[in-house]
Formats: structure tokens, C-alpha cells, sequence
């Protein structure tokens, strides 16, 4: 498995749907998957935290993909909000083998977590040995209680080589910037003022951009994840942040 110490940028969206207004900016052959990989790198896959997909879904998909495309994944809300981190481990294992058929197109495994989480380094513990028991790839996490924001628990993400989420809306004054493992960036942009609805402003995209480049000047790989989906946003920021990305 290629982990993403690749010092390459992924910017995309939470799912690959295209808007209608967005048509043209895609080629109008192929299913929505093959066209979104024709003009993004990377995608995030939202639907696996509500639902499981076969081991084959995953090999489709990646199927349908260019080499050079990967997949953020995810963890099941059975896992993260209902098991709360314990006594998960049926269902952590079922995911792992069922997203084990992106093969090597499987980027990080996202670990959403509920705001009402504290950390609680017993149960963190002993879920992240767990995991990483059976699972090397990356790791990115997004914990949103106060808890978390720590540098005791910057220094635990890091012995685990566990990427902390830098997003936006902050749920905490540290949580718009990245924290943890070092190696690897990750952003999601939800949409602010109004979250999973608004777009972002040309500046702040340029801005976006730029902090992007300089990530991966300093060695890291970098992903962008924009999941103001509500009203479509989500696409048309994508775009032009890679747009200014472009050489």
C-alpha cells in the first residue's frame, strides 16, 4: 500500500456528484466517478460512515480511477459516535477488509469524531493499538471536544502517526490548523458562516492554495476536502483552488 508520504496535493470533495451548473468544467462521457477523476486527484467517501460497501463497491471504484487517484475513506459512525472508540472490534474489522479493495488507491482513513468525545487516553489507547494492529496506511482524525486539543494528545497522534483534521468552521481555537503526525496535512472545509452551505471567498481559496503549496515545499503531503455540499459549493471551490494550483 502507497502511504501518503507521496509529496503530492489532493484537493476534491466530499462524494464526487456533479452539479449541473458545473456540466461543462467535466467531460460528459462516463459515470459521475470517472468524469470527477478526470479533473481531481483525490475524493473523500462520506457515504461509508453511514452505510458498509462491499469489497467489491471498493474495487470498482478504484477501478474507474487513474493510477494517480486516491481515495479518503471514512470510518463507520458505528464505530466513531456509537461504540464511542470501545468494543468496536467486529466492525473496525469488517471495514478495514471491505476498503482493502481500493488496493493501492486507498489514501487516509478518516476518524470523524462526535463533539460530546472527550479524550479519554485509556479508550483512545487501546482503539488506536487496535487499529494499528491491523492497518498501516494513514490516519487522520478530527475530534471536535476540547479534550483533544492538547500538546499531550499532539504528542499521542503522533507516536501513532495519526494526522490531526485542520478544519473549517474551528470547533476550538487549535482546530484550524493541523495537528499530530507531521507527515501528512489534511483540510476540511465545511462551509462558514453558514456550515455545509456557504462558499468560500476568492480569498480565502487563495489563501487555501497557497497554504497547500507551502505544505507540500515542507515535505508533506497535503489533501483539501471541501464539504460544503448542501447547495453545491463544494465543486466550484474545488475547482478554483486548483486552478490556482496550477503551474
Amino acid at each position: 500500500m502507497l502511504g501518503m508520504s507521496e509529496r503530492r496535493i489532493f484537493v476534491g470533495t466530499a462524494a464526487w456528484a456533479i452539479p449541473k451548473q458545473y456540466d461543462d468544467a467535466f467531460p460528459s462521457e462516463g459515470s459521475h466517478l470517472v468524469r470527477y477523476a478526470s479533473r481531481f486527484d483525490g475524493v473523500e467517501i462520506n457515504s461509508s460512515f453511514y452505510r458498509p460497501h462491499r469489497l467489491s463497491t471498493y474495487q470498482r471504484w478504484a477501478g474507474d480511477v487513474p493510477d494517480h487517484f486516491r481515495f479518503a475513506v471514512k470510518m463507520p459512525k458505528t464505530i466513531t459516535h456509537e461504540a464511542r472508540l470501545r468494543d468496536g472490534d467486529e466492525p473496525l474489522q469488517r471495514f478495514l477488509g471491505e476498503i482493502a479493495g481500493l488496493g493501492p488507491k486507498l489514501g487516509p482513513v478518516l476518524i470523524q469524531l462526535p463533539p460530546s468525545l472527550k479524550f479519554d487516553p485509556a479508550d483512545v489507547r487501546s482503539f488506536v493499538e487496535r487499529l494499528r494492529a491491523s492497518f498501516s496506511g494513514d490516519l487522520v482524525c478530527e475530534p471536535r471536544h476540547a479534550s483533544w486539543f492538547t500538546a499531550d494528545v499532539d504528542a499521542f497522534l503522533m507516536e501513532h502517526r495519526i494526522a490531526r483534521v485542520a478544519a473549517d468552521p474551528e470547533p476550538h481555537p487549535s482546530a484550524g490548523t493541523p495537528g499530530g503526525w507531521t507527515g501528512l496535512v489534511y483540510y476540511r472545509l465545511h462551509g462558514s458562516p453558514k456550515m455545509y452551505y456557504s462558499a468560500y471567498s476568492q480569498e480565502i481559496i487563495a489563501e487555501t492554495a497557497k497554504t497547500l503549496g507551502d505544505q507540500v515545499k515542507a515535505g508533506r503531503a497535503a489533501w483539501c476536502i471541501f464539504d460544503n455540499t448542501a447547495a453545491f459549493a463544494a465543486t466550484g471551490d474545488a475547482l478554483s483552488t486548483l486552478k490556482l494550483l496550477q503551474p
